[in-house]
């Protein structure tokens, strides 16, 4: 019998998510999704034939997994609304909201509940997303491979067994989606310079990111091999890449990630107001 999820949250990564389990053989009649109103839940319920619910915990009254995919600034109202029927089901909970603590969610929902905090990033929209997972002690090994199921329904999954490792994982894939689409716009604007119609730049520079990443996934040589592979002495990649090194591409990443993940923690104390 298949596993009775519920998304707290109709947005567009719990639909996403939706879309991959159904995608991937999870029954529509064993997904529920809430709203508080049924304007955001009707053409999810048309387009993927799933339950919705305006009654957060009506919905979670008989689920083995719950998905809390609602905005952090609201997610305490939530937790402690659902508290009495998550206490009495004790399900696994999984959240999806970025900056909020398993110390706090725990507080939220009463303690002691099996819990996965996740860091998924927007790729995961189109079937391509790159997850870390952090579990709490109470999660069993059945718990943690039914949350793997879940978000591998959109992508890769990778577990970390440190709760603050999630931070270096927002700085590296969960926040990252954008680090490459300033790539992509700085090489069209600079192809646009070099006489290239702006359309054919942006679809060269996008086109290219895609069969690189192919490349990298796919090759047993490392990101550096696969790079050399490209460079020909004297020629013009290796002029490319002695240019990005010598302007400090390297350490301006690594100082971009560094301040991604700080920010990560930041929010992390702002929002926790137990």
């Amino acid at each position: 019998m298949a596993s009775r999820v519920t998304f707290i949250g109709a947005g567009n990564m719990a639909g996403a998510i939706i879309g991959g389990m159904i995608d991937h053989g999870h029954p529509a009649a064993a997904i529920t999704a809430t709203s508080p109103s049924d304007e955001f839940l009707a053409p999810l319920r048309a387009r993927l034939g799933i339950r919705t619910e305006t009654d957060n915990a009506a919905a979670v009254r008989d689920a083995d997994i719950v998905v809390l995919a609602v905005k952090p600034q609201i997610m305490r109202g939530v937790c402690e609304g659902l508290r009495d029927a998550l206490q009495a089901r004790r399900p696994l909970v999984i959240s999806v909201a970025a900056g909020l603590t398993a110390d706090t969610l725990q507080t939220w929902l009463g303690g002691d509940l099996p819990l996965v905090r996740c860091m998924p990033n927007t790729p995961a929209l189109v079937g391509a997303g790159a997850a870390g997972m952090f579990a709490t002690a109470e999660v069993s090994a059945a718990q943690r491979d039914q949350a793997s199921e879940l978000l591998e329904a959109v992508g890769l999954v990778e577990w970390v067994e440190e709760e603050g490792l999630l931070d270096a994982v927002t700085a590296v894939s969960g926040s990252a989606p954008a680090y490459f689409f300033l790539m992509f716009e700085a090489m069209e604007e600079a192809g646009v310079k070099l006489g290239l119609p702006a359309e054919t730049a942006r679809r060269l520079a996008i086109q290219t990111a895609l069969g690189a990443a192919r490349m990298a996934q796919q090759s047993e040589f490392s990101p550096d091999r696969l790079k050399r592979n490209v460079m020909s002495p004297g020629g013009t990649t290796e002029r490319a890449i002695e240019h990005l090194e010598r302007a400090g591409l390297r350490q301006t990443l690594s100082e971009a990630m560094d301040a991604c993940a700080a920010r990560a923690r930041e929010m992390a104390s702002e929002l926790d107001q137990r």
